[in-house]
């Protein structure tokens, strides 16, 4: 896909209204290299998970990023917070542009952004007690230097994410995983950060439990005014935490747009298949509903398709979608953007 910077405007939200731009993401790519030999090696290809991203979070709103597994959406947001130095592109968060910071004054930055990883268990060390796990970064950011002080932090903090301030001396293997994913948020908001990356953290847990977490992650963005970058594949729960949804196919945003006008509609084809997959409990709605039945495989972003990533599973797709270039991002109407030739 090409770049959408030439274009004179860039996605925002509210049918055009103005917010203000706390996260702006331009030509975005992390490409991982395929390598040959075994004592003298080489560059032979490249993975390309994340190809040419754009897009603006607005303080304050939740903007969700979906697509099917492998589409690139959690190497978006690692690459984002600088976890994986990127490929190419801009990333500037809160006025500056994080791509060339050196280390120490990026790991100034992360104090203002932080991430909710997707399993509660491996993203927590099983040797470290919760009260522990919680304090770390306020001892590598030198916050506060009473211990004491430091306890009562953390205990409160626990409790204002739902657990028992107790808890503080047990350990992670003695949670469940729900309570777990609890924790992972207590120590994201640890330092208290103005932008949280939420990589799929209600995927491995139990539906009662999803609800939980979700119902917390929403008070908890009202009570500090939290950005958040939501990563899932779940699109109903998506519809209800979001403002704007991001979709994702093959390394490349397809269509981006307010969460409601996303949902009733749907322009890009990838989309309205992904949508046209989510039950509806209503039978007689679902019996008359319109399929979008995708045929074939994803492609490997090792060797992506020429022109349109999405030309060899589109059920519209012509002549042009097989040739360079890429169909631009491109808004359709206030603050519908689609990457699509038929569009």
């Amino acid at each position: 896909m090409v770049s959408p910077a030439p274009v004179t405007k860039t996605p925002h939200i509210r049918g055009g209204a103005s917010k203000e731009v706390l996260l702006s993401v331009r030509g975005l790519k992390k490409h991982f290299p395929i390598t040959s030999g075994i004592v003298i090696q080489r560059q032979v290809g490249a993975v390309k998970a994340v190809d040419d991203v754009t897009f603006d979070v607005y303080k304050g709103e939740t903007l969700g990023l979906v697509g099917e597994s492998g589409c690139g959406k959690s190497t978006t947001g690692r690459t984002v917070l600088q976890l994986y130095r990127p490929t190419a592109g801009s990333v500037v968060f809160e006025g500056q542009e994080l791509t060339t910071l050196p280390g120490e004054e990026l790991r100034k930055m992360r104090k203002r952004m932080q991430m909710i990883f997707q399993d509660p268990f491996a993203s927590l060390n099983p040797r470290m007690s919760v009260g522990r796990i919680v304090a770390e970064p306020l001892r590598i950011h030198k916050i506060m230097s009473n211990r004491k002080e430091e306890q009562e932090f953390v205990e409160n903090l626990l409790e204002r994410v739902g657990l028992n301030p107790y808890y503080v001396n047990r350990y992670p293997h003695e949670f469940s995983g729900g309570q777990r994913q609890r924790i992972g948020v207590a120590r994201a908001l640890a330092l208290n950060p103005s932008f949280i990356v939420a990589d799929e953290p209600i995927s491995a847990l139990d539906v009662s439990i999803q609800a939980q977490v979700v119902n917390l992650l929403e008070e908890l963005q009202d009570e500090m005014n939290l950005t958040y970058l939501f990563i899932a594949h779940d699109l109903s729960m998506v519809r209800h935490i979001c403002d704007r949804v991001a979709v994702m196919y093959l390394g490349k945003i397809v269509e981006l747009a307010e969460a409601d006008e996303l949902y009733e509609n749907p322009l890009h084809p990838y989309t309205q298949a992904l949508l046209s997959a989510v039950p509806v409990p209503d039978p007689t709605v679902e019996e008359k509903r319109q399929r979008f039945i995708l045929g074939g495989d994803v492609p490997s972003p090792a060797n992506p398709p020429v022109g349109c990533n999405f030309n060899t599973r589109c059920p519209v797709e012509f002549d042009l979608c097989h040739h360079d270039p890429d169909p631009v991002l491109t808004e359709v109407s206030p603050g519908h953007w689609v990457s699509c030739h038929r569009v």
